[in-house]
């Protein structure tokens, strides 16, 4: 292990792990409120918007972020729609995470009990109060596990960001070892920070489930 190389090229590590968790946060906000509205949209079976939903999650869900990514950088100028790369990783990690998190919080919606939302109504609540705060709260507490599974997943799936020149971790990695054949410290390097951006998410993820789990949510 040469650490002379690693203390060196540290800095630049650094860097694409600034500009990684910038994406990968914008896409994942992007990817909470499309998956929040299209999770609705298939609670209250709107219409039309429910198929369209549905088409939409089976085409995200199974076309791999890559070929998103290659469709988004390099299709949309075709038609006169310009983007630049980091737009380009944002909108690609949105159109997949949104699928995903629909499916989270559909979930969670649906594990509601009927008569909760009838007992609102009889309440003289109408259905955006009970939205908000009946269902919501429960729902979103059943959700934690998968949301903060789909979170660390798509921050994983920034890792093929290089590919429309990105400089990302991943990027940084195939550069170093191109140049210089370090591939161990280069890797060492890439897993070291890729559990810095990871770990406290999976950490915070975990304790935000016991303490609902232990306020009586999600159980």
């Amino acid at each position: 292990m040469n650490w002379e190389f690693i203390l060196k090229y540290l800095p630049m590590y650094e860097k694409a792990a600034w500009l990684t968790l910038r994406i990968g946060l914008l896409g994942i906000v992007f990817a909470i409120i499309v998956g929040f509205v299209c999770s609705t949209i298939q609670y209250y079976k709107v219409p039309v918007l429910r198929q369209i939903v549905a088409v939409y999650i089976e085409l995200s869900r199974n076309t791999p972020l890559l070929v998103q990514l290659f469709f988004i950088y390099y299709g949309l100028p075709k038609i006169g729609i310009q983007t630049n790369a980091e737009a380009c990783g944002v909108a690609g990690l949105a159109f997949l995470g949104g699928s995903y998190m629909a499916e989270a919080f559909r979930s969670g919606l649906e594990a509601i009990e009927p008569i909760q939302t009838e007992s609102a109504y009889s309440l003289g609540m109408n259905r955006c109060q009970t939205m908000r705060y009946i269902i919501l709260p429960q729902a979103m507490s059943i959700s934690v596990p998968a949301f903060v599974a789909n979170v660390i997943f798509l921050l994983k799936e920034t890792s093929v960001f290089s590919a429309i020149s990105l400089m990302d971790l991943m990027f940084t990695a195939k550069d170093l070892i191109g140049l210089y054949y370090k591939t161990t410290e280069s890797l060492f390097l890439l897993v070291v920070f890729y559990l810095i951006l990871l770990l406290p998410i999976s950490i915070l993820g975990s304790l935000l489930e016991r303490r609902l789990r232990y306020a009586g949510f999600g159980a």
